[in-house]
């Protein structure tokens, strides 16, 4: 936490979030542009926020984009926020919003587990549904599986998909169609990576790529991802749940 904090602190670095929100995905050369300060001081206030874990980098090419990952700032709302605010605060869902077609979110998180206790919490329904909303998540994760979320508190399935990749306990790949509501299911498919990467003796940075999205994507496919994440690494580093009303959203609990 002290590192966002810090990271937060300095106006430069609020602006470049600014910037990656207005239009993820940038270059340091298409975010230098809109500063006065040189190419190296960019690139340093890039780097904390980077350690930060507010900005994730991907290497496309020879390009190397940066993306805002709301993820740290959700998990702080959670610790400070979400106690006192309801319903949800669904402001935050929105921190990434339109990206050049075709459409990409990506969230970091570092979580204290193992590759192995994770991969339980991604794949197993009732665990899944501890933190998804109270949804489960259920297929017996083959290439080419059907896979469906689903919650006897909702009307029918709220979504569906199929295993693309699957390589226990580093990575899944597999697409996603929302069904909770015919706005969503106008969307169609899109694709969802979990990407799993030990971090020295007991944690793990988990990167999670929601992609194959429409420029302008109905913001309900990939808005949720923050508090997804962050009651994923609650449960895992403690045990306990988030209340919130969005994550108690299909588990039949009174909000």
């Amino acid at each position: 936490m002290d590192a966002v904090f810090k990271a937060l602190a300095d106006p430069t670095r609020r602006q470049l979030l600014d910037e990656l929100f207005r239009a993820d995905g940038q270059t340091l050369g298409a975010l230098e542009q809109r500063f006065t300060i040189t190419r190296f001081g960019v690139m340093k206030h890039l780097k904390q926020l980077e350690e930060a874990g507010l900005v994730v980098t991907r290497r496309r090419g020879r390009e190397k984009l940066h993306f805002l990952n709301p993820v740290p700032i959700r998990l702080v709302h959670d610790r400070w926020v979400s106690k006192y605010a309801e319903p949800w605060v669904a402001g935050l869902s929105d921190l990434k919003t339109r990206l050049e077609s075709p459409m990409e979110k990506d969230f970091e998180i570092y979580i204290r587990t193992t590759p192995e206790r994770l991969w339980e919490a991604i794949t197993d329904p009732e665990i899944r549904a501890k933190y998804n909303f109270g949804a489960a998540v259920s297929s017996d994760w083959n290439v080419g599986s059907r896979i469906e979320m689903g919650s006897p508190h909702a009307d029918g399935l709220l979504g569906e998909g199929e295993v693309l990749e699957i390589d226990p306990p580093r990575r899944l790949v597999h697409t996603m169609t929302a069904l909770w509501g015919d706005d969503v299911k106008a969307e169609g498919a899109s694709r969802v990576t979990w990407d799993i990467e030990p971090i020295g003796a007991d944690s793990v940075r988990l990167l999670v790529i929601h992609d194959q999205l429409r420029d302008g994507a109905n913001d309900q496919l990939y808005g949720g991802w923050p508090m997804i994440l962050s009651g994923l690494k609650t449960w895992l580093e403690s045990g306990e749940l988030l209340t919130t009303p969005g994550s108690l959203m299909y588990s039949g609990q009174q909000v």
